[in-house]
């Protein structure tokens, strides 16, 4: 049985979430401030995690930052009331999988739920083409391990960022739109801002060190992105 942290200090929303994911099947914790969530988070026992961002002791920003650098890679899925571009870059810079924003359906959490432990499941179980390494420039991608190495050296990958980079490697010199990336590497059947594509390949840009000049990961406008494994002349 999976089970969802929750870290929210909203009684109502506690008492709704508890309710209906049980009902669904998972098991439920709730933390109700930022600091017993992080310190409950970093115990690696949690399928997903359910995060606000605007809590008391410790808020979710600083939350999300700190496990990822513990190396957690639990999913994380950020629910918030401040909608804004800047929270939601935000968010998803500092490791989150996906935001959703308050008041949200029930059936599009529950969807974005499945989605990810979906994904994190795939992610664990080795195959037959996940063993391969995916070699660019000086990176190497290592699927069996699920690392991204430059010059033998770690680089972190957090949330869908490991699984992006995959997906666009193994599709490359072709363009992959928003909307596909979002249904191959995130499996949302539902609607979705295209805005967490943007910044995870923005993520990924600034690991590879190619911020200002993108090399490898093009856009290619109005349609998407495209991956090229050599540097453009």
């Amino acid at each position: 049985m999976k089970n969802i942290l929750i870290i929210e200090d909203e009684k109502g929303l506690q008492i709704t979430l508890e309710d209906r994911l049980r009902a669904e099947g998972f098991e439920v914790t709730i933390k109700s401030d930022g600091i017993s969530g992080e310190e409950e988070a970093l115990k690696k026992r949690n399928d997903l995690i359910l995060l606000d961002l605007m809590l008391p002791g410790r808020d979710g920003y600083a939350i999300c930052e700190n496990i990822r650098k513990a190396g957690i890679k639990t999913p994380v899925l950020i629910l918030t009331a401040r909608n804004t571009n800047l929270d939601t870059v935000l968010g998803l810079r500092l490791g989150a999988d996906d935001y959703l924003a308050k008041p949200f359906d029930m059936s599009v959490l529950l969807a974005r739920i499945e989605a990810l432990l979906r994904r994190s499941t795939l992610n664990s179980i080795p195959n037959k083409e996940n063993e391969k390494k995916l070699t660019f420039g000086e990176f190497l991608l290592d699927c069996d391990k699920g690392e991204l190495l430059k010059n033998g050296n770690t680089i972190p990958l957090y949330g869908q960022e490991y699984r992006l980079l995959e997906y666009l490697l193994r599709h490359k010199d072709r363009v992959i739109s928003r909307n596909t990336l979002l249904d191959e590497v995130w499996s949302y059947d539902t609607e979705t801002s295209s805005r967490t594509v943007d910044v995870h390949i923005a993520k990924i840009r600034q690991k590879l060190e190619e911020t200002d000049i993108p090399r490898h990961i093009l856009t290619v406008r109005g349609r998407g992105y495209k991956f090229v494994s050599c540097s453009r002349n």
